[in-house]
């Protein structure tokens, strides 16, 4: 159980995450909007897994939603009975909106706050569109992430040590290509070749939409960065992870540095701390020791052993920590 004590949420909008791509779609978009001026500025608290924050009776009351995993004793406290390390994960990010002469209100499901915050703060069309057609479009794309590149890259068999290692888990939150192609024990050939085509024929589509000198998803002509890219960006961008090229879709890597370019981008990248991904550009070393940590955390996971896939993970997260303290200096 989380000692974490519940965070103090103040006047306007409060986000609980983590450096997820899920977390940075919001945190993306709340620095957009504050860099436009449709919010003052906004709190947000970082949710550790570590701690298990995520499963505090203060998180889950703001986000319902949760599922059950088996964490390893050595990040638990003593070895009891199975069911005692039968832990509620709730899921980020979530938020909390302190309103001005309202009730406050909670939001959760990354797409789900990205369409609150369009339709409460951005009242300008800033991030999205006026015109109905358009804002369907835009919607469209928000919801075939959701549906397509999310699920295929996101819902994986190894999230239950990727849990432990936010921020990398910005690359390595279980995507099931990944599982295949950087943690399995054994290379299973087809897993490998299913997930990762699968991935591309996703990319493809992307591809054939900004195709025609598009810059962003959805909007004529060039089109105009809104919601649908930034819902997008943050797992399109660790596609090296998942052992996709982008080499085939050069309209797609151009959109990404196009993204990753923008000021709202790159502080939302920083919240609530450094995203992984960064990190190992810094140290071209951090994503080999990484593989090879979460390879180990997968073996571990097949027996009995979870102490040492625990101290394992916990090494990458100290070289991890280096990394972020450099990039400070």
């Amino acid at each position: 159980m989380s000692t974490t004590p519940a965070p103090t949420f103040g006047p306007g909008i409060n986000l609980l995450t983590t450096s997820t791509p899920n977390g940075i779609k919001v945190s993306v978009a709340l620095e957009e909007l504050q860099l436009v001026g449709a919010i003052p500025g906004y709190n947000f608290t970082k949710i550790s897994f570590q701690a298990n924050d995520q499963k505090s009776d203060w998180f889950m009351k703001v986000n319902p939603n949760g599922v059950y995993f088996r964490a390893p004793p050595r990040l638990h406290g003593p070895t009891g009975s199975l069911t005692s390390l039968l832990l509620y994960a709730g899921r980020i990010p979530a938020l909390v909106d302190n309103r001005e002469g309202k009730k406050p209100i909670n939001v959760w499901e990354s797409a789900s706050i990205l369409l609150y915050l369009s339709k409460t703060y951005d009242t300008k069309f800033a991030f999205h569109f006026e015109d109905e057609d358009e804002e369907t479009e835009m919607i469209n794309w928000i919801m075939f992430l959701q549906g397509g590149v999310g699920p295929m890259q996101g819902q994986g068999k190894l999230w239950k040590f990727a849990l432990v290692l936010a921020p990398t888990i910005t690359l390595i939150s279980a995507l099931p290509a990944n599982h295949f192609n950087r943690y399995a024990p054994e290379k299973i050939q087809y897993g490998i070749d299913r997930y990762q085509n699968e991935t591309r024929r996703l990319y493809g589509v992307y591809e054939q939409q900004l195709a025609g000198g598009k810059e962003y998803l959805v909007g004529p002509g060039k089109g105009k960065y809104s919601y649908a890219d930034m819902c997008s960006f943050p797992w399109i961008r660790s596609h090296d992870w998942a052992g996709v090229s982008t080499e085939k879709f050069p309209n797609v890597e151009a959109w990404i540095q196009r993204n990753e370019a923008r000021p709202g981008v790159i502080a939302g990248l920083k919240i609530p701390e450094q995203d992984g991904l960064t990190l190992m550009k810094l140290d071209p070393e951090l994503a080999a020791k990484t593989a090879k940590e979460g390879s180990a955390w997968v073996s571990c996971g097949g027996s009995e052993d979870w102490e040492a896939g625990a101290d394992v993970i916990m090494g990458v997260r100290q070289i991890m920590k280096g990394v972020a303290n450099d990039a400070k200096k």
